[in-house]
């Protein structure tokens, strides 16, 4: 096993409880060593700082396994996935959630989500692509699922060195598969919908609308296939509108609502939302509620400024059809733009609509993606419901 040194001062980031290394914090490497094995990481003073996958070919070249000295093996990954699981057999649905949140779970890159009978995995680096047959066989340990279906067709895995994959890992998947979240029926494309097929890490946040919707005329924005639009319906809301650009998104969420029989009540609108807000607000058009889950505007810190437009401006129009006494619910998964951040942009959002608003929750993700404090990078979902007052 290889030693990996870090320059004078750097072991602090480990120190504090930060799950990455970059390349440029490492001094030397003693020994060969191949992208993604696990290595021993050392201070510039020669103390054992941690166990790490190495991936020399990645800006992250170093991933925390463990802070103790101990064998990466079978059994680790094994207990690793239970303890992953235990935490949520404590608070969650299992068949609804995500199952493992990568760093946050001391799995770094390993994404797995519940759906049904069914879980979707994801694996971001190469050490992690190394340990996935064991990952698998936990798995099925643990939760004994129908079927597993890999969607690694992410392209940061190319930053690792890895092909973009998607396939089969374990006993049978369907193309469409069928979940409960909150009482809401919904089909899930696993093997080709975005990311792994659904967007778990709303879940709490949409049970949150419950008591603002029921009656209420509502406008879901970038509703995806319904997930907020849906759950206004079954909360009790007169009349639902959701908005997506995607046709598929538009007709995929046609059949959820049908599902629930929902769809005297709940209908979806193929448009781009920023234009459909821009008219609809000049036009004098209002809701009781509007709700606004925008995909994220920037993934990367150069883009910081166009995606701070981009939320202004949809929260803005927003705000100018709510009615007095409405409600808003927005929302921005955008790593890149911290909590206090996006708070501003509504604020400066709501001196230009002269609005003033009542902040009624400010929230984040749920607790099946759990947050590290010593990593901000884990808390990237913002939610906030206001009340609209002119």
């Amino acid at each position: 096993m290889a030693d990996v040194y870090l320059h004078p001062g750097k072991e602090k980031r480990v120190w504090s409880g930060h799950p990455w290394v970059f390349r440029s914090d490492i001094q030397r490497v003693d020994g060969a060593c191949e992208p993604g094995e696990v290595v021993r990481v050392i201070s510039s003073r020669g103390r054992f700082l941690a166990m790490a996958y190495y991936n020399p070919l990645s800006q992250i070249s170093l991933r925390i396994l463990s802070t103790h000295e101990e064998p990466i093996d079978r059994a680790f990954v094994q207990q690793r996935v239970k303890e992953a699981v235990d935490y949520r057999r404590t608070f969650a649905d299992l068949r609804s959630c995500r199952m493992v949140f990568a760093e946050s779970d001391r799995l770094p890159a390993l994404i797995v989500d519940s759906f049904g009978d069914t879980l979707v995995l994801q694996c971001l680096a190469a050490g992690m692509e190394r340990l996935k047959a064991d990952v698998v066989d936990a798995l099925v340990e643990e939760l004994h699922p129908q079927g597993i279906w890999e969607r690694s067709d992410v392209p940061v895995r190319r930053l690792e060195g890895l092909e973009m994959k998607t396939g089969l890992l374990y006993g049978t998947v369907p193309d469409r598969v069928e979940m409960v979240e909150n009482g809401v029926r919904f089909l899930v494309d696993v093997k080709e919908g975005q990311k792994t097929g659904f967007f778990l890490d709303q879940k709490e946040n949409r049970a949150a609308i419950a008591p603002f919707v029921k009656g209420q005329r509502v406008l879901d924005c970038f509703t995806h296939t319904g997930s907020f639009a849906l759950h206004a319906g079954h909360y009790g809301a007169a009349e639902v509108t959701g908005v997506d650009i995607s046709d598929y998104a538009c007709a995929f969420a046609t059949e959820n609502a049908k599902l629930n029989s929902l769809e005297d009540r709940v209908h979806f609108v193929e448009a781009n939302a920023f234009d459909l807000l821009s008219e609809q607000s000049r036009a004098g058009v209002t809701y009781d509620v509007v709700i606004l889950d925008p995909p994220a505007f920037t993934k990367t810190r150069a883009a910081i400024d166009s995606a701070t437009r981009g939320y202004k401006e949809i929260n803005l129009r927003a705000m100018k059809m709510i009615r007095t006494g409405g409600y808003l619910v927005t929302c921005s998964c955008s790593q890149h733009i911290l909590p206090d951040a996006f708070l501003q942009i509504v604020k400066d959002a709501a001196q230009d609509a002269r609005v003033q608003l009542r902040q009624i929750e400010y929230r984040t993700q749920g607790r099946d993606h759990p947050i590290l404090p010593a990593s901000p990078e884990t808390q990237y979902l913002k939610c906030g419901i206001f009340q609209v007052w002119r």
